[in-house]
């Protein structure tokens, strides 16, 4: 149930605060003082999209805020206990609309995603209204609300998950369907490129040592020349360093004779001359390794002309050849699965075939509910319509089986279509008058009829309904006089199992408020923006009067308000 809700910067409202009880409660005012804008509002709270458009001009952003009692043991409850809140402390959301379109949700005081949000507020409040009316509309939604009258969402869900375990199974075996169609063809090509690759004989690592081969090999003679100069100067070349570092030794020596001093110097020359010769040493080694060899760089070049070839058709022209050997033994696996594939598609066949007699199992199950169900319901709108001055009307929920031409559906026994919510469609048929034939209600049902037909079907499902909060923004579009009255009695009716909040023009209907608000717009200091007031007996008595009179209001309106509220 919704208890408070805060408004500030939104539209037309600077700051607005409501406080919300049980029963009916009815909000009430000119066309225009802002009260579709408070419905508004409290969609963005149940995970509605924000805009920018709704920040009040000249602010930089806008709040809404609202406070939810949640009933123990409850889906809210128990999502909120998960999170680590208190579910008796209510459910407090928390929506900030930015100027510059970055929008922020808080949940208890915590940052929170739209995911998040919708999850939490699902079962908390409904809207009905043009966008219920809307969806009432809606086709595609009509069996929807004959699984949710006749509870049977639990058995919907079984549907679907048995639908999903099947659904993949036929996409894998269509899938090796078509690689059996072209198996041959497949083999050949995979066999081919087996027998290339294994001729490649490649080795991992095989192109960098290539490439460190071909670079040294290009370099050779640079490579000698730099050797042999090393050698000559160290050793061989006449004034080399050895002879001069073996001269500067034997004066060392001399030294160390005549002053102890000396001596770690001659120790430090006389390992230079060791590492000199070493070094001598091993620059020779070096050169004499060193080979200019133009047929072996021919032949690391071919080499890693070669890999690159089997790179570039392979795997990609700046792929490792890591890539290419995984592509090696790919190619392997893949020949064994063609191999295997005759093996594999009995055994998915098998599966299918088992998934989707369970499958229809549990359709055939759904479908005799929902023809059950159907008719349950068929009756008991047609009851509600004719408490609502709709004595002859006939509804009809007509359940059918899904077309051929229903996408997302696998075919079961005799070609029926099975999908996630089952074998069936269902349409909302009516015929309002007496001698027309039923047709879809879309197609039929002018708006005081659609707006009966919704409040009929919101009040047979108010019992079992899970929403705490219902709201009706002007359901009393198209209707009047005494139709109007037994509108208000539904709502009252409904008020019985929900809280609900009414947006209302007409008398008829808020005479039956628990509570009563009256929303007005004025202009305060060059701004215009809403206010909203809790009315007490009188003043409800004055605003009932406006409602009735118009413009002017007269004793005998402000007599006949009072009779009204007095009967009700």
């Amino acid at each position: 149930m919704l208890t408070d809700l805060s408004i500030r910067h939104f539209a037309i409202i600077d700051d607005l605060s409501i406080s919300f009880g049980e029963g009916l409660t009815v909000l009430s005012g000119e066309t225009g003082a802002g009260k579709s804008i408070i419905i508004n509002a409290l969609n963005l709270l149940l995970g509605g999209r924000a805009s920018a458009s709704l920040v009040r001009t000249g602010e930089a952003a806008a709040e809404v805020e609202g406070l939810f009692a949640v009933p123990e043991g409850s889906d809210t409850a128990e999502k909120l206990s998960a999170m680590g809140h208190d579910p008796a402390e209510g459910l407090l959301v928390r929506r900030v609309i930015s100027a510059t379109d970055r929008h922020r949700v808080y949940i208890n005081g915590r940052l929170a995603t739209m995911q998040l949000l919708a999850e939490l507020t699902e079962n908390l409040a409904s809207i009905s209204g043009q966008h219920a009316h809307q969806a009432l509309l809606k086709e595609e939604l009509h069996l929807l609300f004959l699984d949710r009258f006749a509870g049977l969402m639990p058995m919907r869900d079984k549907v679907a998950r048995a639908f999903h375990a099947l659904a993949p199974l036929l996409e894998t075996l269509r899938k090796k369907e078509a690689l059996k169609q072209r198996q041959k063809e497949q083999e050949e090509l995979l066999r081919f490129q087996k027998e290339e690759l294994d001729a490649a004989a490649l080795e991992p690592g095989e192109d960098a040592f290539l490439e460190s081969e071909r670079v040294r090999l290009r370099n050779a003679e640079s490579l000698l020349r730099t050797a042999g100069d090393g050698v000559a100067t160290l050793y061989t070349a006449e004034g080399a360093v050895y002879e001069r570092v073996t001269q500067l030794k034997k004066e060392l020596e001399k030294g160390a004779g005549a002053d102890g001093g000396m001596s770690p110097l001659l120790a430090e020359a006389e390992e230079l001359c060791y590492r000199v010769e070493d070094l001598s040493r091993n620059l020779q080694q070096y050169r004499d390794g060193i080979t200019v060899d133009e047929r072996a760089l021919d032949a690391a070049e071919e080499r890693l002309d070669f890999i690159n070839k089997l790179k570039r058709k392979y795997v990609g022209a700046s792929a490792d050849l890591s890539e290419l050997l995984d592509r090696q033994q790919a190619i392997d696996a893949e020949l064994a699965s063609l191999e295997n594939l005759e093996v594999e598609m009995e055994g998915l066949e098998a599966a299918i075939a088992e998934a989707r007699e369970a499958l229809h199992a549990l359709c055939l199950t759904l479908s005799e509910k929902r023809q059950k169900a159907a008719a349950k319901l068929s009756t008991l709108v047609e009851k509600e319509l004719k408490n609502l001055e709709m004595p002859r009307a006939r509804f009809h929920v007509a359940v059918a089986p899904l077309g051929a031409e229903s996408g997302g559906t696998a075919e079961g026994p005799a070609g029926i279509r099975m999908g996630e919510t089952g074998m069936d469609r269902a349409v909302f048929m009516i015929a309002p008058n007496v001698g027309e034939a039923e047709k879809p209600l879309a197609k039929i049902a002018s708006g005081g009829e659609l707006s009966r037909v919704v409040l009929a079907v919101k009040t047979i499902l108010a019992e079992g309904d899970a929403v705490g909060t219902v709201v009706f923004d002007e359901v009393d579009s198209g209707i009047g006089g005494g139709v109007a009255e037994v509108v208000g009695m539904k709502i009252k009716e409904i008020a019985g199992h929900h809280q609900v909040l009414c947006i209302t023009h007409l008398p008829q209907i808020a005479k039956f408020g628990h509570h009563h608000y009256r929303i007005e717009k004025q202009v305060v200091d060059g701004r215009t923006c809403t206010s909203i007031t809790p009315l007490s007996e009188e003043g409800r008595v004055d605003e009932m009067a406006r409602m009735l009179g118009g413009v002017e209001v007269t004793r005998a309106t402000l007599d006949h308000a009072r009779e009204m509220l007095s009967c009700s």
